[in-house]
């Protein structure tokens, strides 16, 4: 049971970081000294991944697009969270469908650190590993063994969208996955997305139940 004295604490570091990303938008140079405490470990994850170095510059289009990203992660987890996707014979349609949720939850968080959008097409694609690995080495905070698990089956997610036979021997697995244990580990990384971000819920996207406690 999480004591009130914890969510009071995990509230204050979400709201004392969001008024830290909201002067980093107003002050651009502020942002390279706070992006340089991350730097050996962005550093490290370039070499590791071979990826060209990320330039981390906060703008209002970043921002923009952050906050899309983010609508569209909660817009398609309705869908995952639907009733025709809960039995366990739907694993891998509820596995691509986690994909692209997760994919652009973690696209929306790094967007909001300064990360290019181009930059994450290029570098990020579908490799949710990938993209939850470098939003942890930027303070994203989601230290999940269960979520890191999923998403190395998830990577790259497009190769759930495909039908294979089960005598195939490249056929991708689930892991042990299915939907009854996949959908509450993407909901609770897209819940943090959004009290990391700060960004608005869209319309029709109604509030987690604890929140409305809270």
């Amino acid at each position: 049971m999480i004591s009130s004295d914890s969510r009071l604490s995990d509230s204050q570091i979400s709201t004392s970081r969001r008024a830290l990303l909201r002067g980093l938008a107003v002050a651009p140079v502020a942002a390279s000294v706070v992006a340089s405490a991350w730097g050996g470990t962005l550093a490290a994850l370039h070499r590791r991944y071979d990826d060209e170095p990320a330039r981390i510059e906060r703008t209002k289009e970043g921002r923009s697009i952050s906050r899309f990203r983010y609508h569209n992660a909660e817009r398609w987890m309705t869908t995952l969270e639907a009733d025709f996707l809960i039995e366990p014979r739907h694993a891998k349609e509820a596995l691509h469908q986690a994909g692209f949720v997760t994919q652009q939850a973690l696209c929306a968080y790094l967007l909001d650190m300064g990360f290019a959008d181009t930059w994450n097409a290029s570098h990020i694609r579908q490799d949710i590993a990938k993209a939850l690995a470098y939003a942890n080495a930027c303070g994203f905070g989601h230290d999940c063994p269960d979520m890191a698990r999923l998403a190395a089956v998830l990577s790259p997610y497009w190769k759930w969208g495909y039908h294979y036979h089960e005598w195939e021997e490249d056929r991708p697995r689930t892991g042990g996955f299915i939907p009854a244990t996949i959908t509450p580990l993407v909901r609770a990384l897209v819940d943090r997305v959004h009290d990391v971000t700060g960004h608005p819920r869209p319309k029709g996207c109604q509030r987690r139940p604890q929140e409305a406690r809270s």
